[in-house]
């Protein structure tokens, strides 16, 4: 996807359109390299989450391409969702996979706290906290392209972050398992339009992040008796925050992945497809 320097995302109508254009390449690329008489099965996510409700006019573009090529090859179609595709992405490279476990879905437009029960290939998820108000992408967002960084901000925000020496301190904003980032963002705001640096904003926003985390998650453990927490998402593949938690978590066992699986839906959404048709887990 494209989107223009200063601007904080794209008009669903525009993503659309991209996705149309890029489809179009991403085919001609791979019949260069792929056989299609060669494939088996074809899987997408069709949604954001796994709820009925749950409704975003840009998947409709993967979901009706995965259909037609799902008809014209006469191969199975396994549709999923976004969500459901990091956490396929997460779990992959670990050969015994956790059937329950605590879920942290950290990403541009998502900050949820999740309740996960595996059966076989499908996911029971309950959402039991996160974020009030701004999902964590868009604070990191919001600050950065206000910071001057390109959208998305955060590989910016966290290249910047390695220079800093005395990082400012942002207040974070933790209820149980629900955290608020408005403030946290406010705050930020105001000690930017001061002239505070920026690459000691940009550290402070991984702290306050980092803390806000490890506090909900901490509250979810005592909720649930659950103490394996699987981070998904984008967000999940800064270096610091990563670092930071891992050395500062003393409750149970945190699961990273690497930053490409957590940053690549796509590999999830495959793998989700390669387990139905071959029936594993079943």
């Amino acid at each position: 996807m494209e989107v223009k320097h200063g601007e904080r995302g794209l008009r669903q109508s525009t993503a659309v359109f991209q996705h149309i254009q890029n489809m179009a390449c991403l085919i001609k690329k791979i019949k260069k390299t792929v056989s299609l008489k060669n494939t088996l099965a074809i899987s997408a996510s069709i949604k954001p989450r796994p709820l009925e409700e749950s409704y975003m006019p840009v998947f409709k573009v993967g979901e009706k391409h995965g259909q037609a090529f799902s008809g014209l090859l006469d191969i199975p179609f396994y549709p999923t969702t976004h969500q459901e595709g990091h956490l396929w992405a997460a779990l992959y490279p670990f050969e015994v996979k956790p059937e329950k476990f605590l879920a942290l879905h950290i990403s541009g437009g998502t900050t949820e706290l999740l309740k996960v029960t595996r059966h076989n290939n499908n996911f029971e998820i309950a959402k039991i906290g996160g974020s009030s108000d701004l999902p964590l992408g868009q604070f990191i967002d919001r600050i950065g392209v206000k910071m001057g960084l390109p959208f998305p901000s955060g590989p910016y925000l966290e290249e910047l972050a390695l220079k800093s020496v005395h990082p400012l301190d942002i207040p974070v904003s933790v209820k149980g398992c629900q955290v608020s980032y408005s403030g946290p963002l406010t705050f930020a705001e105001r000690q930017l339009d001061k002239g505070y640096k920026l690459e000691e904003l940009a550290r402070g926003i991984e702290t306050a992040i980092s803390k806000s985390l490890l506090y909900i998650l901490k509250a979810a453990i005592k909720q649930t008796d659950l103490s394996t927490v699987v981070l998904i998402g984008g967000v999940a593949s800064n270096r610091f925050i990563k670092n930071y938690m891992l050395s500062s978590f003393k409750d149970g066992k945190l699961i990273f992945t690497s930053p490409e699986l957590s940053r690549d839906n796509a590999v999830g959404v495959s793998y989700y497809g390669w387990c139905r048709y071959f029936k594993i887990y079943s």
